[in-house]
């Protein structure tokens, strides 16, 4: 399959496309920004507050007419370029691959051949997000505004957590296990994880992400990186930017102070990473760009998190290897000022966590409500800086391949660290209200991790989609569920290449990524939660139909709330989070008929931990048979906190070849 690189099969349509285009946007900004004029958010409430002049109400009367004249002088102009828009997106393919150019960054060959290195099998890491990435106008009726300095702000949050090196803390004591982590990247897997039902008893290996400030170039895969793991400890092939620790049982792991001290000055020697300047104009439309100390979440902050372990960047050169491998970072004072993140439910096979960061080495990731065009280049352009392969403005227009008129597109974007193979999409037909003019979908990607010795690709399928949003329409929902899998079905059968006897390819993962908006514990969500498809995927978060596991909470924010102090950065969130009490107070919970309308009332009566509308499905159906996936890790971010009104979410699934059981 033919991957598109460009919206049109040509260069004439493609300045014919941009003219119409340009006749039209001053109209569609005008219009944009005469209505944000009205939609003030909470955040703007309080400034305004705090004016005695009515400055801004003094703007707003004089700017109103001069917006109003420009828009009608441009509508003739708008109507010219619509009568040719509109044609052309029959001709229009349905989404653009975007491949980084720059080989200097460019690594995914380079991943492709750590699966022959890494034996018994590997671990790929998952992110999903609604990033509320409308028109300007739209997005306040969310509570969030500026989605062009919101778009910039957004990619570079995501590639610095996810360059983060990791350091992988190896605990040979049985007792001591609250060791806690700085981000996602707590992989806690004891050995021996060939048993079912894991516990944490004995040998934890938990990999826990340091505070980074990433570069640039966004690549950490450089050959001195490289060459630096090889000789540390006794990384696990395949792992970049790894750093190990080692803890023995001796004085339940601890350093004394005397060891502490001489351990940190070397690690402060490396000093802090150069600030990045970059986007600066646009951060301080946002508004929570002035980060306090100790924010994980900041760019540029160069101070820790309150559980970051380790304040140092691996393969400056600057910090001994041998030195951090051998001794803890860290004394027994700085673990009080920690969240232990202690395993409450034994019987979990996998951690779980509320993180601070995105994962460190996160592979692919999945975008919802990427709907401005201008807002999805400038999103391009900052995950480019880690992720190689980037698939965007997915969707339909006008009323090509739907039957009807859509005015913007999906608003899916998919981007990944390993080569896409193949990659297709599908408009839901059966859209109602607000949610017919945007051609919601589902975008469906085969992608390239790896390859046997036989030279056999391996290979793994991923989907991302959104559903209907309107509350009530469980029916819409539940069709596009059942659409959700035939597509994905007719998918795989047209993509893959192999057969029985002769297998070309294997299949090592099979995902689903969305917002599916409906939660698992609301009573007028029960088809959605009774629906086929989670007796072919599995849910981590999930129980049963109405009942989630007790540490997964809500993915949804109460807008009201993004801009209070105790939220508004991603350390301040996950403090909250980590509560009940913080949760009922900034979560919107699941609805009952049974219940009072009072939002208080309900969230003081119902159970669960907020309503929980981003998933992440996966299945162990149509994989290789001799293989085995496992959930290592489950997370909640904070990262984009005051950016978006929704929880990312994160997850690790381990593929086992079994190759060196015994």
């Amino acid at each position: 399959m033919v991957l598109y690189t460009s919206p049109f099969p040509n260069s004439f349509l493609s300045v014919l496309h941009s003219f119409s285009w340009g006749l039209i946007f001053p109209c569609y900004w005008l219009a944009d920004r005469l209505v944000a004029s009205f939609v003030p958010t909470t955040y703007e409430k309080r400034q305004r507050a705090d004016d005695p002049c009515y400055f801004h109400a003094l703007c707003i009367i004089i700017t109103t007419p001069i917006y109003l004249a420009l828009l009608v002088a441009s509508l003739p102009f708008a109507l010219i370029g619509f009568l040719l828009w509109c044609p052309l997106q029959s001709a229009r393919r349905p989404y653009i691959y975007s491949r980084l150019e720059d080989k200097n960054h460019a690594n995914g060959a380079t991943l492709l051949t750590e699966w022959k290195a890494a034996g018994n099998g590997k671990s790929f890491c998952f992110g999903s997000a609604n990033v509320c990435l409308l028109p300007d106008s739209l997005a306040r009726f969310n509570n969030v505004f500026n989605t062009q300095a919101r778009a910039k702000e957004i990619g570079r949050r995501i590639r610095n957590g996810a360059s983060r090196p990791q350091i992988k803390i190896y605990i040979d004591s049985p007792t001591n296990t609250s060791i806690s982590a700085a981000s996602f990247s707590s992989l806690v897997s004891p050995q021996g994880a060939d048993s079912a039902n894991r516990t944490v008893n004995a040998g934890i290996k938990r990999t826990t992400s340091m505070e980074y400030k990433g570069d640039n170039s966004g690549s950490n895969n450089s050959e001195d990186s490289r060459e630096e793991k090889g000789g540390a400890g006794e990384p696990n092939e395949g792992e970049e930017n790894t750093c190990i620790v080692r803890i023995n049982g001796e004085d339940n792991g601890h350093m004394s102070d005397t060891e502490t001290d001489a351990v940190n000055s070397q690690a402060h020697a490396s000093g802090p990473a150069e600030p990045s300047l970059e986007g600066d104009a646009e951060l301080s439309k946002t508004p929570n760009h002035k980060q306090k100390e100790g924010d994980s979440g900041s760019l540029d902050s160069y101070s820790a998190s309150r559980e970051s372990l380790v304040k140092v960047r691996v393969g400056d050169g600057t910090v001994d290897q041998s030195t951090v491998n051998n001794k803890l970072l860290y004394k027994a004072s700085i673990m009080k000022k920690t969240s232990v993140r202690k395993k409450k439910h034994t019987d979990e096979a996998f951690d779980h966590e509320i993180s601070a960061f995105f994962p460190a080495n996160l592979d692919f990731l999945c975008l919802q409500e990427v709907f401005d065009k201008r807002a999805a280049e400038k999103l391009k352009e900052q995950l480019h800086h880690y992720f190689e392969y980037i698939v965007y403005d997915v969707g339909v227009y006008s009323c090509h391949g739907c039957c009807s008129f859509k005015f913007v597109n999906s608003g899916l974007l998919f981007a990944s660290r390993y080569p896409v193979m193949d990659a297709a999409y599908h408009c839901y037909p059966n859209g109602r209200g607000t949610d017919s003019l945007a051609s919601k979908g589902a975008l469906f990607l085969k992608v390239q991790v790896g390859s046997t010795p036989q030279d056999q690709r391996i290979v793994g399928y991923i989907s991302c989609t959104h559903l209907q949003a309107i509350a009530g329409d469980t029916t819409v929902r539940c069709e596009q569920l059942d659409m959700l899998q035939d597509w994905l079905s007719e998918f795989r059968k047209s993509t893959s290449s192999s057969s029985t006897a002769n297998p070309e390819e294997l299949v090592a993962f099979d995902v689903i990524c969305g917002d599916l908006n409906f939660d698992n514990c609301s009573s007028e969500d029960k088809l959605e939660q009774q629906h086929s498809l989670f007796t072919h995927y599995k849910d981590p978060c999930r129980i049963g139909p109405g009942e989630d596991k007790p540490w997964a909470i809500g993915t949804l924010l109460d807008p009201e709330g993004l801009y209070d102090e105790e939220v508004c950065t991603p350390d301040n969130l996950q403090k909250v989070l980590e509560s009940e009490e913080g949760r009922k107070g900034y979560l919107v919970y699941p609805t009952s008929k049974n219940h009072s309308s009072s939002q208080k009332g309900r969230k003081a009566s119902l159970k669960g931990n907020g309503r929980r509308i981003d998933y992440m499905l996966y299945t162990e159906e149509g994989l290789y048979l001799e293989w085995k996936v496992e959930v290592e890790e489950f997370c909640f971010i904070t990262q984009l906190a005051g950016l978006t009104d929704h929880l990312p979410v994160a997850m690790r699934l381990m593929v086992s070849t079994g190759e060196d059981d015994p």
